[in-house]
């Protein structure tokens, strides 16, 4: 049997097409997504100077993906997917557009101040889209794959947005050098359409929860299954404050142009770096499902990402920062599939839309708070020390987590 036999017999998922498609939407969504990001924390740094505000970017973001997320998911659950993700694409689309606006008339029409403000703005409001695509991607996902494939595809959704998240810095630190922001932007919009155009060709889905209960009730039913499931609950207790205190993406504006100097391309290239460190760890455990110990390894993966962070703090070579960049990404992409299959596993379909939202609010928001962290220390204690304080604060959780959550050591994959 060739490689590549035995890879698609491991990875059967990978063989129906409507799941290719909701591929393809992923990780052109996540793709264009970062790209946005990237320019746009760059832009915001080169016009202000001002690491707060590159910081206080991920603040507006997670401010709706957290308010929003408490009515998401109950809004989700009732709806059918395939319509809302549709809407959310070109409500994305509308908001690049947006962004493209505003820096065509930075500089004459905005003054800085209106302009960076005007940019809070577009992320808020993509804060708020956020808070229905995600729940609307995972909810997909249970709709699209039988049960006894869901473990192959959550890895793989997973490694979907890894690429995307490869593949769109690196994009848009290309873009920033060689035709300036504008035009990045106006890419970020054309790059949208693929998405959209995928998410046409996959048909509507039944909707499980058809009976209209009270909006309180239901988002009591989300988040008293959450933390009444220990195991979901531990692990993304243990993922939230992880990435709130590890999140030192926020100041790679800060580490290219001023540490590193390594320019617009290198800054991509930074940017980039976890998520091509994920990917290869991802087709890694696409081979060697995690099997054994998943919890020791979940627990030996963030230390590991806490002590890459702290090197890469301390670190003035490029190629140094490159490697601890990518390892953490590795060490990262072990928890992320850990965690996705756990979610896709012990989720009843009928709740998916509110599971994912809290998820939403534990996980994805404290991606966003962690840069404000990262953004608020730094100008306190300086960009070097603010990376080193957060990187041991990851590794001071897992201590933490070790002794006070004993059943995270024997947790098993399946139910």
């Amino acid at each position: 049997m060739s490689l590549l036999d035995h890879f698609l017999s491991k990875n059967e998922v990978l063989k129906l097409p409507l799941f290719r498609r909701y591929l393809s939407f992923r990780l052109f969504l996540i793709g264009a997504l970062n790209m946005q990001t990237t320019i746009l924390a760059y832009w915001v740094y080169d016009i202000s100077h001002d690491v707060k505000l590159v910081g206080e970017l991920g603040l507006w973001e997670a401010i709706p993906a957290i308010g929003c997320s408490f009515f998401s998911g109950h809004f989700v659950d009732q709806q059918e997917k395939k319509k809302l993700l549709l809407l959310c694409s070109i409500a994305y689309i509308t908001l690049a557009v947006y962004f493209s606006g505003l820096s065509i008339f930075h500089g004459s029409a905005l003054s800085t101040y209106a302009t960076v403000r005007l940019v809070f703005l577009g992320i808020l409001l993509g804060g708020v889209i956020r808070s229905f695509i995600g729940p609307g991607t995972f909810s997909m996902l249970g709709l699209l794959v039988n049960k006894d494939k869901l473990p192959s595809a959550s890895a793989w959704s997973s490694t979907s947005w890894y690429i995307g998240a490869v593949l769109g810095p690196l994009a848009g630190g290309l873009l920033i050098g060689t035709v300036g922001v504008l035009w990045s932007l106006v890419a970020v919009a054309a790059v949208l359409l693929v998405p959209f155009v995928s998410m046409i060709f996959i048909p509507k889905q039944d909707i499980l929860k058809k009976d209209k209960e009270p909006i309180m009730k239901s988002l009591k039913q989300g988040l008293q299954f959450v933390f009444n499931t220990p195991v979901i609950l531990s692990v993304l207790s243990l993922d939230m404050f992880a990435v709130l205190f590890g999140g030192a993406t926020a100041l790679l504006p800060v580490y290219s142009k001023d540490i590193l100097q390594v320019g617009e391309l290198g800054y991509g290239i930074l940017r980039a770096a976890p998520s091509i460190g994920a990917i290869g760890m991802m087709l890694i455990l696409s081979l060697m499902p995690l099997e054994k110990q998943p919890g020791m390894k979940l627990l030996a993966a963030i230390a590991g990402f806490g002590a890459t962070i702290i090197i890469f703090g301390t670190s003035t070579s490029f190629g140094l920062s490159l490697a601890m960049l990518t390892l953490s990404g590795m060490f990262d992409a072990v928890s992320v599939m850990i965690r996705g299959i756990i979610l896709q596993l012990h989720t009843p379909d009928e709740m998916r839309g509110r599971v994912a939202a809290v998820n939403t609010m534990f996980i994805s928001s404290s991606n966003e708070l962690g840069e404000v962290e990262s953004g608020y220390t730094a100008a306190w204690m300086g960009t070097v020390n603010s990376v080193v304080f957060g990187g041991s604060m990851t590794i001071a959780v897992v201590l933490f987590t070790f002794f006070l959550v004993p059943s995270l050591r024997t947790l098993k994959l399946k139910k």
